[in-house]
This record gives C-alpha cells, structure tokens and sequence, in this order.
C-alpha cells in the first residue's frame, strides 16, 4: 500500500469512528427529547434494539416504545439517558461498538441512576452513513452475559 492510500485508509476510519461515535451519543438526547423518529432512523428499517425486557424488531416498534405512556412518563418526571463513549472497531462496512449507559431518573427531586447497562452495537454503512442494525444492552447486575458484552469489543492477539 502506498503512503497515500495508507493515508486516506486511516482517514477513512477516523471517519467512520467518529460517525459511528455521533450515532451512538445521538440516542440519549433524542430518546430523551422523545423524537421517536429520529431515534428509530438510528436503526436499520428491520433493526433489533434488545432489551433486557423487550426486544424490538423494526422500527415501528421502536417508534412505539418511545411513545409509549411509559416512556413519556419518564420523560415528564425528568430523566437522562446518558451513553458513554464507545470503543469502535470497524471492518469495510460493518462495526462494532461497546460502552456503557446509564438511565437517570428524577425521583423526588433527586436524581437517581435506574439502571447501568453494557451496551452492544452493531452496526453497517448504508450509502454514506452508519446504521444500528443490532443493540444489546443488559443491566451490570453481576449476571456474566453484561461484562461479556462489553468485552466482546475488544481483540486480543
């Protein structure tokens, strides 16, 4: 590989981190804002968000949850979704990111961490962005399945 091409390949994945990067922190503010639209359009149209207690196929039924009385309660309480930086590893048109969120709840007029969660990305280009095409996010509740999920992100050699 010439010293350009090497060039213009690293450039193209800082790129592509640093989408996948924006992607990912868009959720919290959006979910949060309650634009569930914009927080399905993350997704692929036959996308998986998968939550401990509910898996979401499509966008439709991601749409859903973020209307749902449930979810516009939270928001009407106060609350932040709050997702931390990912570590980002991309191969030609797929990626893969892990980290952590945390749901932040008013209760009382305090603010309180509901859950904290390992967060599971899967992601793919289409055209000239970056799609979820599968999340998996599990609570950090000493179950094995939340720290292994963090861990498949990384590669050892």
């Amino acid at each position: 590989m010439t010293d350009l091409a090497a060039l213009e390949a690293r450039l193209q994945r800082l790129e592509d981190e640093a989408a996948i990067a924006r992607l990912i922190a868009s959720y919290g503010p959006l979910v949060d804002a309650g634009s569930a639209e914009a927080v399905a359009a993350l997704w692929e149209p036959d996308g998986v968000y998968d939550v401990d207690e509910l898996v979401m196929h499509g966008r439709d039924e991601i749409v859903a949850m973020v209307q749902s009385p449930n979810h516009r309660g939270w928001i009407a309480d106060g609350c932040a979704h709050f997702v931390g930086p990912p570590v980002v590893t991309v191969t030609g048109d797929e990626a893969l990111a892990v980290c952590h969120s945390l749901m932040i709840v008013n209760q009382d007029g305090q603010f309180v961490v509901r859950r904290a969660t390992a967060n599971h990305w899967q992601l793919r280009r289409t055209g000239d962005s970056w799609q979820v095409t599968v999340r998996t996010n599990r609570v950090l509740d000493g179950r094995a399945e939340s720290p292994g999920l963090l861990a498949s992100g990384f590669h050892t050699s």
